[in-house]
């Protein structure tokens, strides 16, 4: 009998599918295959989308599967765009310095260069000299390092403080809800060496491929968000199919009783939490330069609870259904407040759609919390499934 982890989860194969189709699709109508049906912002949208269905799929993990509600898995997100926007922000500011001094009747020395970059980049603040923190700010490797290790380092000390002390349930979600907090008041400071309010900027614009359009660039990282969210839909699921998955519901479901049979809960729910936060800074990395700027606003709490809102309205404890949670809301945001939406004139009052979405978003939340538990993921359990999928 064939037992292996695709036959065992067909769910996998079909998404994986389902994928690809839409990624080839995408490609034939963008700009940059020659085609006008799919403009470069829209396609921009598209590529943040699939990383928001990315961060999504993670949050379902540990709160979905592990029954962590964590008000923080945002904070990961952005701590992965500032790690690689400080690498973007540093080159980028470099070319532009070097190629104005290169005017210059005697060549500049490291030091000169160093401290127009500086300039460059902190004087929107009133300073001049890299902090601490920009140490490494010159290497692609270490801040690709730094997109993965730094949300892994923050919630392997935050998990393993918040376990150990058994802090669960409501409690919890508070706790990650105030680090989160904390971490964007931080962010937010000038002298935190982050740019304060201003955040970074001009992400859009990839060092050393200035002769390279948007469209194109657009569709490089519209692919690699494609194979991120792939690559990361199979690592969850192969995680939550097997006995880890099993142990993992487990404790979801009954935490005292997981303990009891003499399971190590604390290190379980340190991994999931772990892990996650790492596959959402890299989620994070390849959000923001399609964006093309982050600020400390993009880790505020809010953050975390939309990203909560996006995993029930798509069904939490299964990962497809955090992928269309995460779609269906980002794709009628952009709709929304992009100015697609036509506002509805009352006579008495005029329905301002910009004003209005948060509303609506809300208001689905609650109807899919009343009405449909399950969320839209709910919809597959009527099709037959295989015994025994659990992706």
């Amino acid at each position: 009998m064939n037992n292996s982890f695709i036959s065992r989860n067909p769910s996998v194969m079909w998404f994986l599918l389902c994928l690809a189709v839409f990624t080839f699709a995408v490609t034939l109508l963008s700009e940059a295959s020659g085609a006008t049906f799919i403009s470069t912002s829209f396609l921009k949208t598209l590529g943040k989308t699939l990383c928001l269905c990315l961060v999504a799929v993670a949050m379902d993990v540990v709160w979905g599967y592990c029954g962590i509600l964590s008000l923080g898995h945002f904070a990961f997100f952005g701590i992965g765009g500032y790690a690689i926007g400080m690498w973007l922000m540093y080159e980028r500011t470099r070319e532009i310095v070097e190629t104005s001094m290169s005017a210059n009747v005697l060549p500049p020395t490291p030091d000169e260069i160093t401290t127009a970059i500086g300039s460059q980049i902190f004087g929107v603040v009133g300073g001049s000299e890299f902090p601490a923190i920009w140490a490494f700010s010159h290497s692609l490797t270490l801040q690709l390092l730094a997109v993965v290790l730094v949300p892994g380092l923050l919630a392997l000390v935050f998990g393993w403080l918040a376990f150990r002390s058994r802090v669960t349930g409501v409690y919890l979600s508070i706790l990650t809800q105030a680090m989160t907090l904390a971490l964007s008041l931080y962010f937010f400071q000038n002298d935190t060496g982050l740019r304060g309010n201003n955040g970074l900027s001009g992400l859009q614009n990839i060092p050393g491929l200035s002769d390279v359009s948007q469209a194109t660039l657009s569709l490089w990282f519209f692919w690699a968000s494609a194979v991120a969210l792939g690559l990361g839909y199979v690592l969850f699921a192969w995680i939550t199919a097997g006995k880890l998955g099993s142990v993992i519901r487990a404790v979801r479901d009954n935490e005292a009783r997981v303990r009891f049979l003499g399971y190590h809960v604390e290190s379980y729910k340190l991994f999931v939490f772990t892990i996650t936060a790492m596959v959402a800074g890299i989620a994070g990395a390849l959000y923001y330069p399609q964006a093309g700027i982050i600020n400390p606003a993009e880790i505020t709490p809010i953050a975390s609870i939309y990203l909560a809102v996006w995993v029930a309205i798509g069904g939490r404890g299964r990962l497809y259904g955090a992928v269309l949670g995460a779609a269906a809301v980002s794709l009628m945001s952009s709709w929304f407040t992009g100015g697609s939406a036509q506002d509805i004139n009352l006579g008495f009052y005029v329905v301002k759609w910009t004003d209005w979405w948060l509303v609506l978003l809300g208001a689905t939340f609650v109807a899919v919390t009343l009405f449909f538990p399950k969320g839209i993921g709910g919809l597959f359990d009527l099709l037959p499934r295989k015994k025994g999928e659990n992706a």
